[in-house]
């Protein structure tokens, strides 16, 4: 097997960027999610409106029954309260009856992607378990899943029979798939193989067709605060797995030439997030949005360097990170997300750099081991202990070396000893060693 090239794996394993809405960042180790699978759509206990098990199907998260006036005299049963009480919506609650675990499966994809990478060569457990558990999700006869979300977080009660534009959100994690798989196939897996590769990337492209096409898709398309962001992120990665870079450019450019422009602000707030009842996590979430897409675009070579890029109203990225980290996870109640900010408030710092240091304190205040965290990996080049590295492409006071540009150069470290965004620490490959991916070694 030819030699895999790190930056790939950092730049593949950096467009993974999404986070679990349902709570703080939690990284399980690739054992854990082997011990979990294989997942599939076709075990769950309820069949969809269409008849077909294949067919994907959850039911929205944030709504709850309203049992009140149904004139029940004896206790209902679950499914008689999905199919008779009308149910409302309560932002920012979870109803923790719901379906779905698409969310492991992509985990557990990039997290064994990136074992396999990093723990040898040819055929191992970790590219065993990826080509088994997207044959049993994707692939299969038995148990895989028909190309669509038609019944993706469906609402429930007397009307509820289809899905919702929200539903789409449920496989924002294709990122990670897209990072595990390609992993794989860049590193030619003999796991991995022709066949596997063949049907899987025929049933992207089939999905692809759905995603940009149904009615529900194209709603969801249309959101301008993150269930738009995560579209493009979750189209963007597909056509990379399809091999369609210039397909995952478009997308990419359509973003941020689209509603991209208005989800920043001058001052850094994002005020379609700083709407929802939890304010902190919606701010960090958008930004795991922008933060992916414009790691997408690197993946796929576009000439646009999206880290500059700003909105109508002149913001960044980096901006709307520095305007979050100064609104306590506390002030909305929120404490156990403080950690969300982390992954995006790291990206930043890896490109634009940390000269006052004000990122790396942050960070340890939050979480004081933040460098035993899974996207301290791709978050390189980092150095051991803080965060002053900086992206050759913006200049030392923050600004942009050519906003909105489409030139990059390859400049070498500043006066001041900065290392330049390409390198990368040899340290690294002797921390990691035989790590377990998910409780990286914190190296001298």
């Amino acid at each position: 097997m030819p030699p895999l090239s790190l930056s790939f794996l950092l730049s593949l394993a950096s467009i993974a960027f999404v986070q679990v809405e349902a709570g703080a960042v939690s990284y399980p180790s690739d054992f854990e999610y082997a011990a979990l699978g294989p997942w599939n759509v076709t075990s769950k206990p309820f069949t969809p409106p269409s008849g077909d098990k294949h067919d994907y199907m959850s039911f929205s998260p944030y709504w709850w029954p309203n049992c009140s006036k149904v004139g029940n005299t004896t206790e209902l049963t679950p499914e008689e309260v999905w199919t008779t009480c009308p149910y409302e919506n309560r932002d920012g609650q979870f109803n923790p009856d719901a379906l779905g675990n698409f969310d492991d499966l992509s985990n557990a994809v990039l997290y064994n992607g990136l074992a396999w990478a990093l723990n040898g060569k040819g055929s191992n457990v970790y590219s065993k378990n990826i080509a088994k558990w997207i044959s049993v999700w994707f692939l299969d006869a038995e148990t895989k899943m028909n190309e669509n979300l038609n019944y993706a977080q469906r609402l429930r009660g007397p009307t509820g029979i289809n899905g919702t534009h929200v539903g789409i959100l449920d496989l924002k994690g294709m990122a990670k798939v897209a990072s595990g798989v390609l992993l794989l196939r860049q590193g030619q897996s003999p796991d991995w193989t022709s066949d596997i590769d063949t049907k899987f990337t025929q049933w992207v492209t089939t999905y692809i067709a759905w995603l940009e096409s149904a009615k529900i898709a194209l709603e969801e398309k249309a959101a301008t605060n993150n269930h738009g962001s995560f579209y493009f992120v979750q189209l963007a990665a597909l056509k990379l797995i399809a091999s369609d870079s210039a397909g995952a450019n478009k997308v990419v450019d359509e973003y941020f030439n689209g509603i991209y422009k208005n989800q920043i602000e001058a001052n850094g707030e994002q005020p379609l997030e700083a709407a929802r009842t939890r304010p902190y996590h919606y701010r960090a979430y958008n930004l795991a949005a922008i933060v992916s897409t414009i790691r997408i675009a690197e993946t796929a070579s576009n000439p646009v360097n999206y880290w500059n890029f700003t909105t109508t109203a002149g913001a960044t990225a980096k901006n709307a990170v520095d305007l979050a980290m100064t609104i306590p996870a506390s002030k909305s109640g929120e404490d156990n997300y403080a950690q969300e900010l982390l992954p995006p408030m790291a990206a930043v710092a890896s490109v634009y750099g940390d000269d006052g240091g004000k990122y790396a304190t942050w960070m340890k205040g939050v979480e004081p081991a933040y460098q035993a965290e899974a996207w301290y990996l791709w978050d390189q080049p980092l150095a051991p202990g803080d965060l002053a590295v900086a992206n050759p492409y913006v200049n030392q006071d923050g600004s942009s070396s050519s906003t909105n540009s489409t030139s990059k150069t390859n400049s070498k470290s500043d006066q001041n000893g900065v290392a330049e965004k390409s390198s990368v620490s040899t340290m690294l490959l002797l921390g990691l060693g035989s790590m377990v991916t998910a409780a990286l070694t914190v190296f001298a």
